[in-house]
């Protein structure tokens, strides 16, 4: 049988020529495994979502993709909806998904365990017309997103990260909006709005910590603005899983929101930023992505 793996060479601030050495070692391990490897080297950002159909079309078991959330992204959404599975290998600034699913950080390990392990169903979320498998939101991390992936940010990899958030600590401003769900309407001047499917967006920041990928729910989580200092304070409360604790945080968990704001809003999924309008509506799939990743316990 066929496997494909998609390759972003410069995922996590790795140097284009690491692809050869990516490549070889994908071929070395799907092949003792007894598959026929396929490699394909993503070359620009939606490259992967055409590699993905690409993979599809020729019948491929197995698509595995190697990089970073926006990666993982752009294959899920072709697979979404689908009989093929996705499998990961994670090598980005964030590796929220991947760390839910227990994937292992070692590349052989990871593509290994891919080959052999039995798909599952997972949520997949979405967020005007654009699916997540881990999170999307608006407001800070939205912000901090377009900043990481501007063309004229100099780093990438966790320190480039880290860099756009200190610098978006001070500066952004946060905003008002109406968050219509089931339960009613809320009125929040909010630092964030969160539709999460996975509890964390990556490197151990977890704001949904009771996020689960295969309820069929997505946990809709707003911090509102008390000020920027005891914003910059509670910021330990992401790392250890006491989120809920902020002051003017809440969580539920919904099927559907709707999102307004008197000015146009600028999202992300799964870490990719995307300008919206004033009006933007998230949902979940349940059990809509196969992946290829061993259950957890």
């Amino acid at each position: 049988m066929s496997v494909a793996i998609i390759i972003n060479p410069i995922s996590g601030g790795a140097r284009p020529e690491t692809a050869a050495a990516r490549a070889a070692l994908a071929v070395r391990v799907i092949e003792r495994h007894g598959d026929r490897p396929e490699i394909f080297v993503t070359e620009r950002s939606g490259h992967a979502r055409e590699l993905a159909r690409a993979a599809v079309a020729r019948g491929m078991r197995l698509v595995i993709a190697w990089g970073g959330d926006g990666t993982i992204n752009e294959v899920a959404s072709v697979l979404a909806f689908g009989d093929v599975p996705l499998g990961i290998v994670p090598s980005g600034s964030g590796n929220g998904l991947a760390t839910e699913l227990a994937i292992s950080r070692q590349p052989e390990r990871a593509i290994a365990e891919a080959l052999a392990a039995e798909s599952r169903p997972i949520d997949v979320g979405e967020l005007e017309g654009r699916l997540f498998v881990n999170i999307a939101g608006i407001g800070i991390d939205a912000h901090i997103a377009a900043q990481f992936n501007a063309g004229g940010n100099p780093r990438r990899g966790f320190a480039g990260y880290v860099r756009v958030t200190g610098r978006a600590l001070t500066t952004y401003v946060a905003r008002r909006y109406r968050i219509v769900t089931s339960a009613g309407q809320v009125d929040a001047r909010a630092l964030t709005v969160t539709i999460a499917n996975a509890p964390q967006w990556g490197n151990g920041a977890q704001i949904a910590p009771g996020a689960r990928v295969d309820d069929g729910l997505v946990d809709l989580v707003v911090i509102e603005e008390q000020s920027r200092f005891r914003t910059v304070c509670q910021l330990p409360r992401l790392f250890n899983g006491t989120v809920a604790r902020i002051r003017g945080c809440t969580m539920s968990r919904v099927r559907q929101a709707t999102i307004e704001c008197d000015e146009p809003m600028i999202f992300h999924v799964d870490g990719e930023p995307v300008q919206g309008g004033t009006t933007l509506r998230a949902r979940v799939h349940p059990g809509a992505l196969r992946v290829a990743a061993h259950p957890q316990g």
